[in-house]
């Protein structure tokens, strides 16, 4: 799934080309893809709409229009591309907006889970999403009292998009590993030492991600708005190097499942919180967690 890095990669390059474009209509051709606006009206409210800026907020892609909104959730497997209208069209485009000047812009999403708003306030789609962690804002203090009172485990939490805006699987792992901080750790254990080292790995991996320009993996997966790969996958210190040697101590990275997801760790510089302590490791129990967007 695109998450902050892959989806400012997008924001950075399409506000680089888009504002002052207008967009002249939009195909969309999985009428689920568009949960609050029926094909027809993503359509009529696009037209003739001209684009002032592009942005991004956790993992949404966000268009501000003349009049509206349009934000983009990439999900598992969307992605963009801006060409002219003439270039052959992948199958997966199932959704296409038209541009002035013969171009398109379109939202390839093999599986589907991809989603687009047209909305009058951005806030429909993004008002409960947490704090950026790369904005000036996101700093230590603010980030320890979001932790005051939490008890649930440090993996889930991380994903929760209400707790914090745009970390998913590839970055929560990366982020914990450069903490050295197991997953299954509870919030309410950290030491402050803790809490500052895993405010600074979340902002340096998700900075080293974005200067990278995102992390790619299959032939299918992330793209940029060209086509290009992203840089990240051949720096990741934990994310899918299940056996292969720990870059800091040499143990082998081990593969767990927690909250459901697929989790990298070193068992010996990411110690089990019970072993912490001296007993033995804990075993986990699915958190429960409210569903959260994105």
């Amino acid at each position: 799934m695109p998450e902050l890095p892959e989806v400012e990669t997008y924001a950075r390059d399409l506000a680089a080309v888009l504002p002052g474009r207008r967009f002249v209509g939009a195909r969309v051709g999985w009428p689920r893809q568009a949960p609050r606006n029926t094909p027809e009206a993503v359509d009529a409210r696009l037209a003739g709409q001209t684009i002032l800026a592009v942005g991004r907020r956790g993992k949404y892609l966000c268009l501000q229009l003349s009049d509206d909104w349009l934000i983009l959730h990439l999900k598992m497997s969307g992605r963009l591309e801006l060409v002219p209208a003439a270039h052959p069209r992948n199958p997966h485009a199932h959704t296409v907006f038209a541009l002035d000047r013969g171009d398109e812009l379109r939202f390839h999403d093999p599986r589907k889970f991809g989603r687009l708003y047209v909305v009058a306030d951005p806030a429909a789609v993004t008002g409960a999403l947490g704090p950026e962690p790369l904005d000036d804002a996101f700093t230590l203090a603010a980030f320890a009292a979001r932790l005051r009172g939490r008890r649930g485990r440090l993996k889930p939490l991380l994903l929760d998009q209400h707790f914090v805006a745009g970390l998913g699987n590839i970055y929560a792992d990366e982020a914990l590993f450069t903490a050295r901080l197991h997953p299954l750790a509870t919030a309410d254990g950290l030491t402050d030492d803790d809490i500052r080292r895993l405010h600074g790995a979340i902002r340096t991996v998700l900075a080293r991600g974005v200067e990278l320009r995102g992390t790619s993996f299959s032939t299918g997966g992330y793209r940029d708005l060209t086509g290009n790969r992203g840089e990240m996958q051949g720096t990741l210190l934990v994310f899918r190097r299940t056996g292969e040697p720990c870059p800091a101590c040499g143990t082998p990275v081990e593969r767990l499942v927690v909250g459901g997801r697929s989790t990298h760790v070193c068992p010996t510089c990411q110690a089990p919180p019970a072993a912490k302590r001296g007993g033995s490791p804990q075993t986990e129990q699915a958190p429960r967690i409210e569903p959260a967007p994105g």
